[in-house]
C-alpha cells in the first residue's frame, strides 16, 4: 500500500500544473497510481488545455480501470496524428470558433479577380497538342485518389469506388480508374524510344470506413490488372470532436471514456503523403507530377491528359481543373484573392462566399454571368496537379498542414451553443492558401459534357433539384458518360443520333447511344479519331462496347447492340451493318428493395434483349462485316 502511495505522490509531483489540482479534477487524483508516466503527460496537457471535465465522471480506482487505459490510448492516437498534437488542435480550434462567433468574414481585406488559366476548346489542334503532351508527361506522374467515403449519401451501402461506373459493362469506378492509369501508362511508355517499363505510382487515401473494404475489393480482383506493388493505400485518422466555443472536447454519447470523433476532411491528403515518404521516394525516381482525384466522377480521365500536357506547357506549380461556371451555381469558384498588404493566392471560393465577397468588393452584381454566359470565376471540380518539387518544399514548411474551417450549427442566434459537436475540417483544394506570390497557380478550364459527372446524390435528393440545375446522381452521371463517348465519336466523323429525353428516379435525363470503350481503346481523343473511318452511324437505341485495343470502326452501320471483345494483339476490323434488337432500358422505383442498391439508385435496369456479340482470342487480324 505505502508503495502506491508513494507512486500516486510521485506522479502528482510530475504534473506540474498551475491552479488547484484537486479540485480541477479530484475523480483523476484518485486514479493516478493506474498511468504510467506517458499518460501523465496526456493527463497534464489536457488538464493544461482546460479539458478536465473529460475525468469528472471517472469511478475509483479498481472500476473501469482497463477503460480507463483505454481512453488515454485513444488520447495518445489523436495526439499524435494530428500536426503539433492536441494543444495545437485545440488552440486552432478556440481561435476559428472566436471567429465564427463573432461573424468574422475569412475574406476580409481580400479583393477578387479572375486568375490567369487556359481554356480549352474539345477537338482542336491546341487541344490534341496538349493531350500529346500530357501523354508523354504522364509516365512521370503519380496518381492519388481520395477516397474516404462510403456511398450513404447514394443510398448504396459499399464504398462509393465500388459502385458501377456504368451498365452496361458494370466496371465499377475503382476498376475504370485502374485502367485508365494502366492504358496511359503504356500509351506514355510506346513514346519512348525503345520503349520504358516506368509504373505510374497510385495512393488511395482510406478511412476507417473505407479501408478494408477498398484492399478487399482490389484483393479479390487481382487489383484490376495493376501491379500490386503499384498501388499504396493510405488511411486517414479522424479528429476530436468538440461541444462549445471553448473548445472542450466532447464524449462519444454511447462511451464515457471516448472522445467522440468525426472525420478531418481531405485535406488529409498532403499530411499523410508528407509522412509517408512517398514524395521524396517519387522525387528519387524522377517524377515531376502529383495527380489527386476524387472518387465518382466518372468522366475525369477524359480531361487529364489535356490539362498535364497545359501544367507541363505553362510549368504551372498548380492546376485546378475547372468547368465553365454558372452564376450562383452549387460549385466553388476559382478565384484570385489580392489583400490589401499585398498577399495574393489563387484559391476555391465556395459559392455560398463567392457573392457577398464580389458585392462588398466593388462589384453590385455579385456572382453575375458575363457576356459568355458565363460566371467568369471558373467552377473548381477539386482536381488538382501539383509539381512535385515545389510541393515538397512547400510541404517541408508546413507537414502537410491545410488551413482549417470549423462550421458549427449554433442552436440560436447567439451562437452560445450547438445543436451537436463539431470539429475542424479541411479540404485538399485549400493547399494554395499558403503558397508564396512566386508560386504559379493556374486552371484548365474544359467543357462540363467532357470533364466533370459527379454521383454524390441519392435519388431523392436529385429530383427535388430544380430543373436545368445538375443532378449529380448515379442517373445522370452514368447518362454524361454515354453522351461524352456519343460527342466524341461524332466528333470524329461518326453520324450520332440526337439523344432522347426520358425520365428515371424523377429526373429527366438525355439518353444517347450507350457507347462504352475500355481506356486502352483511346485513352485520348487522337486516338478515337484514329480507329474511326468511313461512313459510320449510330441510331440512338443502340449500345456499343468496345473491348480491346485494336478495334477499328470502319463503315459500320449499328442500330441495335453491338460487343466486341478482343485479346491485345488481335486486330478487328468492325463494318457493314448490324441490326437488331438491342439493349432496353427499363425503369425501376428507387423504393423497390427488391432490385439491387446499384440498380435501383440508377432508376433503371438494362433487358439485354438481342445483340450481336464477338470475342476474337487469337493475336491475328479479323475482319467483322455482317
Amino acid at each position: 500500500m505505502a508503495s502506491t502511495v508513494e507512486s500516486t505522490a510521485s506522479n502528482l509531483s510530475n504534473l506540474h500544473i498551475n491552479g488547484d489540482w484537486a479540485s480541477s479534477a479530484p475523480s483523476l487524483h484518485k486514479n493516478l497510481s493506474l498511468l504510467s508516466p506517458d499518460q501523465i503527460e496526456l493527463v497534464k496537457m489536457l488538464i493544461e488545455m482546460n479539458q478536465s471535465h473529460l475525468f469528472e465522471h471517472w469511478p475509483e480506482p479498481g472500476v473501469d480501470d482497463d477503460e480507463k487505459r483505454a481512453f488515454l490510448d485513444q488520447v495518445a492516437t489523436l495526439n499524435a496524428n494530428y500536426p503539433g498534437g492536441l494543444p495545437s488542435y485545440i488552440k486552432t480550434a478556440r481561435e476559428l470558433l472566436a471567429d465564427s462567433k463573432a461573424g468574422k468574414n475569412p475574406f476580409d481585406g481580400f479583393s477578387p479577380s479572375v486568375p490567369s488559366g487556359e481554356s480549352l476548346i474539345f477537338g482542336d489542334d491546341n487541344f490534341i497538342q496538349f493531350e500529346e503532351i500530357g501523354v508523354k508527361e504522364v509516365r512521370n506522374a503519380a496518381f492519388v485518389l481520395v477516397a474516404g467515403g462510403l456511398g450513404e449519401r447514394l443510398g448504396y451501402n459499399g464504398i462509393k469506388v465500388a459502385l458501377p461506373r456504368e451498365s452496361s459493362t458494370g466496371t465499377c469506378f475503382l476498376q475504370h480508374y485502374i485502367e485508365s492509369i494502366l492504358a496511359l501508362q503504356d500509351a506514355s511508355c510506346r513514346l519512348v524510344e525503345g520503349g520504358c517499363q516506368r509504373q505510374i505510382p497510385f495512393v488511395i487515401m482510406t478511412s476507417d470506413d473505407t479501408y478494408a473494404r477498398t484492399l478487399e475489393l482490389l484483393e479479390s480482383n487481382a487489383y484490376f490488372g495493376m501491379s500490386p506493388t503499384q498501388v499504396k493505400l493510405l488511411k486517414q485518422e479522424k479528429v476530436a470532436c468538440l461541444d462549445d466555443n471553448d473548445a472542450r472536447l466532447a464524449m462519444d454519447p454511447h462511451n464515457k471514456y471516448r472522445i467522440q470523433t468525426k472525420p478531418h476532411g481531405h485535406g488529409d491528403v498532403h499530411s499523410l503523403l508528407y509522412s509517408s515518404g512517398l514524395l521524396n521516394l517519387w522525387r528519387d525516381a524522377g517524377l515531376r507530377w502529383v495527380l489527386f482525384f476524387q472518387d465518382t466522377n466518372g468522366l475525369l480521365f477524359k480531361a487529364i491528359p489535356s490539362a498535364l500536357g497545359v501544367s507541363a506547357t505553362k510549368q504551372y506549380h498548380v492546376n485546378s481543373l475547372a468547368v465553365p461556371r454558372k452564376a450562383k451555381e452549387a460549385i466553388g469558384g476559382i478565384a484570385k484573392l489580392t489583400h490589401a498588404d499585398g498577399r495574393a493566392m489563387v484559391i476555391n471560393v465556395e459559392y455560398n462566399q463567392l457573392d457577398p465577397l464580389l458585392r462588398a468588393t466593388g462589384y453590385p452584381d455579385g456572382d453575375a454571368n458575363c457576356e459568355t454566359g458565363y460566371s467568369p470565376f471558373p467552377g473548381n471540380i477539386n482536381q488538382l496537379i501539383l509539381e512535385l518539387g515545389p510541393y515538397i518544399e512547400e510541404l517541408s514548411k508546413t507537414g502537410g498542414a491545410i488551413k482549417e474551417f470549423v462550421n458549427p450549427k449554433y442552436k440560436d442566434a447567439s451562437k452560445t451553443s450547438f445543436k451537436s459537436s463539431t470539429r475542424l475540417e479541411c479540404m485538399m483544394q485549400d493547399y494554395p492558401k499558403t503558397l508564396p506570390p512566386t508560386a504559379r497557380v493556374g486552371f484548365t478550364v474544359m467543357d462540363t459534357w467532357l470533364a466533370y459527372a459527379p454521383v454524390k446524390n441519392n435519388p431523392e435528393d436529385a429530383s427535388k433539384v430544380p430543373k436545368g440545375n445538375p443532378y449529380h446522381s448515379a442517373t445522370s452521371g452514368e447518362m454524361a458518360i454515354y453522351r461524352a463517348n456519343s460527342l466524341m465519336l461524332k466528333k470524329a466523323g461518326v453520324k450520332v443520333d440526337d439523344p432522347v429525353l426520358q425520365v428515371f428516379n424523377g429526373q429527366e435525363v438525355e439518353v444517347w447511344p450507350r457507347v462504352t470503350w475500355k481506356p486502352k481503346w483511346a485513352p485520348t481523343f487522337a486516338d478515337v479519331r484514329g480507329k474511326v473511318s468511313g461512313s459510320c452511324s449510330l441510331s440512338q437505341k443502340s449500345t456499343l462496347v468496345i473491348n480491346g485495343r485494336h478495334i477499328f470502326l470502319e463503315e459500320l452501320s449499328l442500330d441495335g447492340a453491338l460487343v466486341i471483345n478482343s485479346v491485345e494483339d488481335a486486330e478487328v476490323k468492325v463494318g457493314g451493318s448490324v441490326q437488331n434488337k438491342g439493349w432496353i432500358l427499363e425503369n425501376v422505383d428507387y423504393k423497390d428493395v427488391s432490385v439491387p442498391e446499384e440498380t435501383r439508385t440508377r432508376g433503371f435496369k438494362i433487358n439485354r434483349v438481342e445483340q450481336l456479340e464477338m470475342t476474337y482470342n487469337e493475336p491475328r487480324k479479323f475482319c467483322l462485316k455482317p
